[in-house]
């Protein structure tokens, strides 16, 4: 169930910034506060294996890194994503070269697991507004029919499944993934 609190008065982003986490995590979208469903068995594991996958392939080169729900706060919203993927340089550091607590900037790649009790259309409003303000790619995964929905900001989205390569970031040269590879994850 996706829980949107009611506002009794407008909240602005810098005031539910200062709001303490919740757990699920909490996002600001359109002025409202909607909290994520409780990841569950399916999504844990893709999520768990996609970005552990990454970044075996990404972070030895120096390449990208894939954070499981991290607070990206960027534009007028305040998303988490299941997974956000930075490019190496595009990772915020302070001045002692270490990463910061805050990203104030979209991901390079947004990937979204959808749950049971999600709405498509709201996830999918997500992954659009990342695009919008500067993501590269979106996969909207469903567990369900074991397909992925891949979103850029030049082309229309497309569903990929089976034996279909699943688009990643350009910089990813020498990887590739099926969506078979991904959601064979599921069978233990």
């Amino acid at each position: 169930m996706v829980v949107t609190r009611p506002l009794a008065q407008t909240l602005t982003l810098e005031e539910f910034l200062q709001l303490p986490e919740t757990q699920p995590a909490s996002e600001y979208i359109k002025g409202k506060i909607i909290q994520k469903p409780m990841p569950q068995g399916k999504h844990s594991t893709i999520q768990l294996e996609l970005a552990s996958a990454i970044n075996r392939v990404g972070k030895p080169k120096k390449i990208v890194y894939a954070w499981p729900e991290l607070r990206c706060t960027f534009g007028d919203r305040s998303v988490v994503p299941d997974i956000a993927v930075f490019k190496w340089e595009r990772i915020p550091l302070d001045k002692n070269n270490e990463i910061t607590n805050r990203f104030t900037t979209y991901p390079d790649w947004i990937v979204e697991i959808l749950s049971p009790e999600q709405s498509a259309n709201q996830v999918i409003g997500k992954i659009v507004f990342c695009l919008q303000h500067g993501s590269q790619l979106g996969w909207l995964v469903e567990p369900k029919d074991r397909s992925v929905t891949i979103f850029t900001r030049d082309r229309l989205p497309e569903i990929r499944s089976g034996e279909d390569i699943l688009p990643v970031l350009d910089c990813l040269t020498n990887w590739q993934l099926s969506a078979r590879e991904l959601f064979d994850w599921l069978v233990f």
